[in-house]
């Protein structure tokens, strides 16, 4: 049978707090809709106290449609989104930036690692507006990366400020917000960069499915709620989504179970017999490895995949093990 430990973190269950917490709120009983509930406005002064931001805070069912929504919220449909040229808005979406945003486009950027190299910035922030192109109106950063790297609050500044110069809005795309948290990343560093729209990441983090809008800039509260509603983000059981982010940041859970997965990543890497090809500094490992030997890890029941870059990963959840990446780490020597 195969094994999914290692294919993403998406694959874990979820985490007994979100459960526990889960529960407790259908044990609430009769409440209002749409995120009007208690549930939905504690979970909301939560989020809220982990940023130390005087901030709007909705919870929805999908990170894709919450970055495609906040991206649209940022970008008029003639205009572009600035990101990583590996982004998950720019490569693993199917277009829902541009379908939310009635045509807005990602313009991808170079940088090792999927860190944004700030010289790239330059010449599409400098380029004159013409009617022959979709002219820059928002960055999108993501942290910890697609490659596991996390940026430093300094690092962030220095994409962010050049942008802010312009005028132009910043999305936060925090699907894995806390690992970058368990690898140092300050979270209450967030609302002095100029972020405008945060998302952060439940799902990945060992919820049940949901992930919290963070409107820093809260001008853009007005109509949020319509544009949620009219992608299909705004459930009449809001509660339900709000919910497992009390579990899990009430208890600390939140960093707390990210802090175990980055733990499993470098015990992986240390075992690992393949050479690394990206820093491990979250929850993620990615290996050189060639066809045949993926196909013969594969082969011998562990689904993993090649990514964009061509490296090989392998994703450690709040639910890996010590048995599992021993375990994992034994196949390897096998193939390798």
């Amino acid at each position: 049978m195969a094994r999914y430990d290692f294919a993403s973190d998406n694959t874990a269950p979820a985490t007994p707090e979100a459960m526990d917490a889960l529960i407790a709120a259908n044990n609430s009983g009769f409440t209002s809709g749409y995120g009007t509930d208690t549930v939905s406005a504690r979970a909301a002064d939560l989020v809220r106290g982990l940023l130390d931001a005087d901030a709007e805070v909705r919870f929805v069912t999908s990170g894709t449609a919450a970055n495609a929504i906040c991206l649209a919220t940022l970008c008029r449909p003639f205009e572009a989104v600035l990101a990583h040229e590996h982004a998950h808005v720019a490569t693993d979406e199917t277009g829902a930036p541009g379908f939310f945003g009635h045509g807005l486009r990602i313009a991808g950027l170079p940088g090792a690692s999927g860190r944004i190299d700030p010289a790239s910035l330059r010449a599409p922030l400098a380029a004159p507006d013409q009617p022959h192109w979709q002219p820059p109106a928002a960055l999108s950063v993501t942290n910890a990366t697609e490659y596991g790297t996390v940026y430093a609050a300094p690092a962030l500044k220095a994409l962010i400020d050049p942008v802010k110069t312009k005028g132009y809005g910043v999305h936060f795309d925090g699907a894995r917000l806390a690992n970058a948290a368990a690898a140092g990343f300050d979270l209450k560093a967030i609302k002095n960069l100029g972020v405008d729209l945060l998302v952060i990441g439940g799902t990945k983090a060992g919820m049940t499915p949901t992930e919290a809008i963070v409107l820093f800039d809260r001008s853009l509260a007005r109509r949020f709620d319509a544009r949620l509603k009219q992608g299909g983000q705004l459930p009449s059981k809001g509660r339900f989504y709000a919910a497992p982010f009390i579990g899990m940041l009430e208890t600390g859970a939140f960093v707390r179970h990210a802090a175990h997965a980055n733990a499993m990543a470098r015990r992986l890497a240390d075992a690992m017999p393949f050479r690394i090809s990206h820093p491990v500094e979250a929850n993620a490992v990615f290996v050189e490895m060639d066809e045949a030997r993926l196909a013969a890890l594969q082969a011998a029941g562990w689904f993993v995949y090649r990514f964009l870059d061509g490296s090989v990963r392998f994703m450690c959840s709040w639910a890996t093990t010590e048995a599992a990446v021993d375990e994992l780490a034994e196949a390897l020597r096998q193939v390798a």
